[in-house]
């Protein structure tokens, strides 16, 4: 999603090729997505980017295109009520946020352990994402503005040349003045490969599980998540998805579920729950990537002349790519970043310098 909504962005202003290594667009992480569009979920950095991106997701008709109602709630057992009234007090400045008791929690969604919970927060504005209409939005923006796509296509080699970059990808070579690093859990890899320092990305592999949501009619429910982040669940499709919101480093790769890994998912969520599992649907991971500080990374590098990191969103890509995209196509072209700076974004904070 990342390298598709700026590609689509610089594509209006510039002549763009996107490199995909995979013979198909969202391949990986965006396509293994929880995509829920919340401005509760993330650091001070992470809700400043999706705030800007709620312009793209629900202003007019993009609001039923893009998403659709759901709702988040964060729930808490006795021993972790300190840490959700201090959760309330880091989102003070969304104000539809509130505390609920656990039977108004329960009235959301019945299937919680009435004699573990003790308190919950709700978001009711948070929003089911459709990745899938995302990146065919983007995909058709791309191709419309006259980008051209370069798939399954590995990148082999970047050197530096005088007026910018010579890339190397598949069969074909590319003359670039600005190379775009948003290559996900592969970013300190393409770094290395054009001879520019990595920044200690860290992928780590999430698990989802899919299961039965009998005897519950789960539709309504909001995302359902532990306010420590130990679990997290959702309706999906009739059934539904559950997460041990793990965080287990990984190489690059095709991330694929742990035995161990669904079983913890199960196990988690029963405890919390009155969700009784007989077997999984089905399951899957995908890699989530860290920068140290758990901030997207954003911004020419500063040693580097024309490669532009874009890298790093962790769990939270799909609900940020619409200002990151903006902020990516400001910095390259030299524009303004004032609506990004209204909405709080700090352009210091995302840099690559910081590091």
């Amino acid at each position: 999603m990342a390298g598709l909504s700026a590609a689509a962005g610089l594509a209006a202003v510039r002549s763009v090729v996107l490199v995909e290594r995979e013979p198909h667009w969202a391949y990986h992480s965006t396509g293994r997505s929880a995509a829920l569009f919340a401005e509760s979920y993330g650091n001070t950095a992470v809700r400043a980017l999706t705030r800007a991106s709620r312009e793209f997701y629900l202003s007019g008709e993009a609001a039923e295109r893009f998403t659709r109602p759901r709702g988040a709630l964060f729930v808490a057992t006795a021993t972790q009520q300190e840490e959700l009234r201090a959760l309330k007090e880091t989102l003070a400045d969304a104000p539809r946020i509130e505390i609920l008791t656990p039977d108004a929690a329960l009235a959301l969604c019945p299937a919680l352990q009435s004699d573990t919970l003790a308190a919950a927060l709700f978001d009711p504005d948070a929003r089911d994402i459709d990745v899938a209409a995302v990146v065919d939005h983007y995909s058709r923006l791309f191709r419309a503005r006259g980008g051209r796509p370069c798939r399954d296509a590995e990148v082999s080699s970047l050197e530096p040349v005088d007026d910018g970059w010579q890339v190397r990808a598949g069969d074909r070579e590319i003359r670039a003045k600005v190379v775009v690093n948003a290559a996900g859990a592969w970013a300190d890899e393409v770094a290395c490969a054009a001879g520019v320092a990595a920044l200690g990305l860290e992928p780590r592999r999430r698990t989802a599980v899919r299961v039965s949501a009998a005897p519950w009619v789960a539709a309504d429910w909001p995302f359902i998540v532990d306010v420590s982040e130990q679990w997290y669940f959702r309706a999906d499709a009739g059934a539904l998805m559950l997460s041990p919101a793990d965080e287990i480093p990984s190489p690059p790769c095709d991330a694929q579920p742990e035995d161990y890994d669904v079983a913890l998912t199960i196990a988690r969520v029963e405890a919390a729950t009155r969700i009784r599992v007989d077997r999984p649907l089905s399951s899957w991971a995908g890699l989530r990537t860290f920068a140290k500080d758990r901030t997207p990374v954003a911004g020419f590098d500063p040693e580097a002349r024309g490669f532009y990191w874009l890298a790093g969103q962790g769990g939270y890509g799909i609900q940020t790519a619409p200002a990151l995209a903006e902020l990516a196509v400001a910095q390259i072209t030299g524009d303004s970043t004032s609506r990004l700076t209204a909405a709080g974004v700090d352009e210091a904070a995302l840099s690559p310098a910081r590091f």
